[in-house]
């Protein structure tokens, strides 16, 4: 058993319930802080990321502009009044935007190529140099009604000689604290127990009282959620990272899904977890910003400390990574400490893990974009390295526009009637389409299909290389990740809207079960009254379980899958399949035997329409614009 450190003004107990929620008095706000950093700046020099990547994301997509935007703007000639050339501005604008993420996604994948071949990997360098001492590190391990004791059971089982395990239990199920109570009884020198009066603030709350009550004199911390595993060298590599540059606020390490996870969702689509750190993170280290991601995780006590404590937002590990950044402080991404955690069970635990990130990025873009943009240390290549995949989850409102616009104004506005004609064993058949004025002709040419094609799959183009030699898995792979992923537009666009209207972002445990915060109590019995209290918890929290959200995701496919048979647009109609089967999967197990067939057709769908438009099938070519699959 490893040896332990133990504040000196804390008993040697594992039940010490705390309830103060106040910071200590010297710790100032992080908007406050970082106007006084500059004087530190002195003893802190932080190396500046490589500006190359950003330059060729953008030297990129202004050469596509230059070659293709005339053409574009030849649609205008079409107008006929301010509602048309609104909707072909919006038609242009949006491609232009879909452009430049797909030259993002794909210059991501080309630099982490050229960094997992050339880079000296200098974190990788620090992490393995001896340590001349052994700090005092506080484990913080944060659980909400989620208590899993393998998780638990990997931050005690660490070959660093000197640390000590502090539960920040939020929950209020009596029987989860039962279980976080008897761990803890078994470890009495070792773990300590820590509640609190409330949950204000959320996760960002509860780190922050234990930190300003409890583990109050070790000067690095870790943080460990519910239900991750942290390897048995976490500790004694991620510090040595710290002690050998005073210069890092934090370290990153590695995820991964869990191998042993009895979740058959998680064994279909966990290993796009895999893919996406192995090629979208440790570059960051030369080319970017370094994020930290909430947990998995060290940090420096003293910068947590010049910033005032975590921020109080759902998004707070986010907030804390630029706040840092600011205060003269690096992030580093360790890739070769791989922690391994727990893909969402079910789609429904999915989709609210999903809400949960989409109202809080809203709410950290709606809070910290302007202070962001005006930060003076940190370069505008950590800025866009930042608003890049951050921005990835509220413009899907953007995605969502778009496709009421291409599949319905422009039908209105320029659509007219014609016949498509199949023959079958020497038989004619027709059948009449909408489809869009000969002036769009202008835009179907090889290479606007090239880069639309581009557009479409270059998210996933990380998951295509990776999985190439196993073709099955990998069409297995992105038939699940449709019906997931990119089903998720309705839902994103809920939650930002409904974030912007109410300003308030609710934290979500997606492994709670239990959650009833969406089920307030009914105040009236009459329809009038239902239907305020349910928009007041659409507005308020817009759970996944409430029907008016699923009811919501359910009307828009079949809407737009009407205009998608009008239009003939068949990789539409497997987009919109996926909308009608993601609130259906909600409530079915992923492992159901008919859910398990039914879930390839909207990506064969998807296949089967650029098929037919790459070979100008009918004389028609369909155009797609997206972003693909989010991860």
């Amino acid at each position: 058993m490893s040896s332990t450190f133990l504040p000196m003004n804390v008993q040697p107990t594992n039940l010490d319930f705390i309830h103060s929620p106040a910071l200590p008095k010297p710790l100032v706000s992080a908007e406050k802080s970082h106007q006084n950093s500059h004087a530190k700046q002195a003893t802190k020099t932080v190396q500046s990321p490589s500006p190359a990547m950003y330059l060729v994301v953008f030297g990129v997509w202004m050469a596509a502009l230059v070659w293709f935007q005339p053409r574009l703007f030849l649609l205008l000639d079409m107008a006929y009044n301010w509602p048309s050339r609104l909707a072909l501005l919006t038609f242009i604008f949006f491609i232009d935007f879909a452009w430049l993420y797909g030259v993002y996604n794909l210059t991501v994948i080309g630099f982490a190529a050229w960094y997992r071949s050339f880079s000296q990997k200098s974190t990788e360098q620090l992490a393995v140099m001896p340590l001349l001492h052994h700090p005092p590190i506080a484990v913080l391990y944060t659980t909400c009604n989620d208590f899993v004791e393998k998780s638990v059971l990997s931050c005690v089982q660490q070959d660093y000689p000197n640390y000590r395990v502090y539960i920040l239990d939020d929950s209020s199920d009596a029987g989860c604290k039962m279980q976080v109570d008897q761990f803890a009884a078994r470890y009495p020198a070792l773990v300590q127990v820590v509640r609190r009066a409330d949950r204000k603030a959320f996760k960002a709350g509860n780190m922050n009282h234990g930190l300003a009550n409890v583990a109050i004199t070790e000067p690095y911390f870790a943080i460990a959620d519910a239900d991750e595993i942290l390897p048995p060298d976490f500790l004694s590599k991620t510090v040595a990272v710290m002690e050998n540059d005073p210069t890092c606020g934090f370290v990153q390490a590695n995820h991964r899904a869990n191998p042993e996870s009895e979740s058959a969702l998680s064994h279909s689509v966990g290993v796009g977890i895999d893919i996406h750190w192995k090629w979208c993170q440790p570059l960051r280290n030369d080319y970017g910003f370094v994020m930290f991601l909430g947990h998995g995780a060290l940090l420096r006590r003293k910068c947590w400390e010049e910033m005032g404590g975590f921020p109080d937002i759902v998004s707070e590990d986010l907030g804390f990574a630029i706040h840092a950044r600011e205060s003269g402080y690096r992030g580093r991404f360790l890739e070769n400490v791989v922690c391994y955690e727990d893909f969402p069970d079910s789609v429904r635990a999915f989709r609210i893990r999903h809400m949960k990130w989409t109202r809080g990025t809203s709410e950290f873009l709606s809070k910290k974009m302007g202070w962001l943009l005006r930060a003076r240390n940190i370069t505008w290549t950590e800025k866009f390295d930042i608003l890049f995949p951050t921005l990835n989850l509220p413009l899907t409102l953007l995605y969502f526009v778009f496709m009421l616009n291409a599949n319905l104004l422009l039908p209105l506005f320029f659509g007219f009637s014609q016949d498509v004609t199949f023959v079958l064993g020497g038989r004619e058949f027709q059948m009449p389409i909408m489809a869009l004025a000969p002036g769009f002709q202008v835009i179907y040419d090889w290479d606007f299909y090239l880069i639309t094609l581009m557009t479409f799959f270059a998210p996933v183009l990380s998951f295509i290389i990776a999985m190439a030699h196993k073709p099955w898995k990998l069409f297995k792979f992105l038939s699940h990740s449709t019906v997931l992923y990119a089903a998720l537009t309705p839902l994103s666009s809920i939650g930002v809207l409904a974030y912007f209207i109410s300003g308030k972002a609710t934290f979500l445990v997606t492994g709670d079960a239990r959650q009833t915060e969406h089920k307030a109590e009914k105040t009236g019995s009459g329809w009038l009254s239902q239907i305020r209290e349910g928009w007041q918890q659409l507005i308020g929290k817009s759970h996944p379980d409430t029907r008016i959200v699923q009811g919501f995701e359910i009307a828009t496919g079949l809407l737009f899958g009407l205009a998608a048979l009008v239009m003939f647009q068949i990789s539409f109609l497997g987009l919109c399949l996926a909308f009608l089967m993601l609130p259906l999967l909600h409530h079915v197990d992923w492992d159901n035997r008919v859910v398990r067939k039914l879930v390839y057709i909207p990506f064969l769908l998807i296949l089967l329409g650029v098929t037919l438009s790459g070979l100008s099938v009918f004389g028609m070519k369909a155009v797609f614009f997206g972003y693909g699959f989010h991860f």
